[in-house]
């Protein structure tokens, strides 16, 4: 049962992509945010930009079976529900609900936690891992994603 939620999971953010990715985008004529930013940021800045987010979710996303622009929607969908989730908060996210699916947890529960401002150790433990267990959780998931990113640059490099 939890293999057909993850599936359904991972479906329902290609989807998402798919369909945000028909809309068009409008660019605010004033920045919503003062800062240290230039104002003259221009739209090759920004495709560039998320050229290279694209590229930071290619390893990970093969591994999870979806797209870099299906994790991209998602990461930027669980950004407006918590504004200070980090890319690689989602990243593990993802990769410990996949891998802990099989125990119930999954990557919502993990970032809901996460935005109810508990870290992602103590999140797992409140989903009834032990501490020790939450540990090991956690390291597998940072192999895993660094062995998909390795396993992606050689890809890129080969070909």
């Amino acid at each position: 049962m939890t293999k057909v939620s993850q599936l359904t999971t991972l479906l329902l953010f290609a989807v998402t992509a798919a369909v945000v990715a028909q809309k068009p985008t409008h660019m605010p004529s004033t920045p919503h945010v003062k800062g240290s930013a230039p104002a003259n940021k221009g739209p090759e800045t920004r495709g560039a930009e998320s050229a290279e987010h694209l590229k930071s979710f290619r390893g990970i996303a093969a591994k999870l079976n979806t797209t870099p622009a299906a994790l991209q929607t998602a990461y930027e969908q669980a950004r407006a529900t918590n504004p200070k989730l980090t890319r690689g908060q989602f990243i593990a996210a993802n990769m410990l609900g996949q891998n802990l699916g099989d125990k119930g947890i999954t990557t919502d529960k993990i970032l809901a936690g996460l935005a109810s401002g508990k870290s992602i150790g103590k999140t797992l433990q409140s989903l009834g891992l032990s501490d020790k267990e939450a540990k090991q959780a956690e390291s597998k998931a940072d192999r895993d994603v660094k062995e998909a990113n390795k396993a992606a640059d050689k890809a890129a490099k080969t070909s």
